[in-house]
């Protein structure tokens, strides 16, 4: 009965992850993840199985390399906004993977809505 928290983590990112592929219906897959010392975001269509654009705390030009905080979230947000216009894509699913909704991945998404993106 004792999870340990990376099985409670797997638990909630099969969940989340299979609840938006029930209801997806080829809008692509906005799949956040956030590591002790970065945070990525991509755009995925899982029809083809195609990553679509991608924004990383790892881009040089972004200035946030080795950092994971709520301004470097917001930044790679907007970055992930612009290059999904660019793409053509505006409507996504927001999947959060096993990470809870606040603090560092609430920023992203509120940056990304800002942006232009519709979850």
């Amino acid at each position: 009965m004792a999870n340990t928290k990376r099985e409670l983590f797997l638990k909630r990112r099969l969940r989340t992850r299979n609840k938006i592929k029930a209801m997806a219906n080829g809008r692509a897959r906005l799949s956040v993840h956030r590591s002790s010392k970065n945070i990525s975001v991509q755009l995925i269509d899982d029809v083809n199985g195609v990553t679509l654009a991608a924004a990383s705390t790892l881009e040089k030009d972004l200035g946030f390399v080795g950092k994971n905080n709520i301004e470097a979230a917001t930044k790679v947000g907007a970055m992930i906004a612009e290059r999904a216009k660019k793409a053509g894509i505006e409507n996504v699913y927001f999947d959060r993977g096993g990470f809870l909704f606040h603090g560092k991945i609430k920023a992203l998404a509120d940056a990304a809505r800002e942006g232009g993106l519709k979850f």
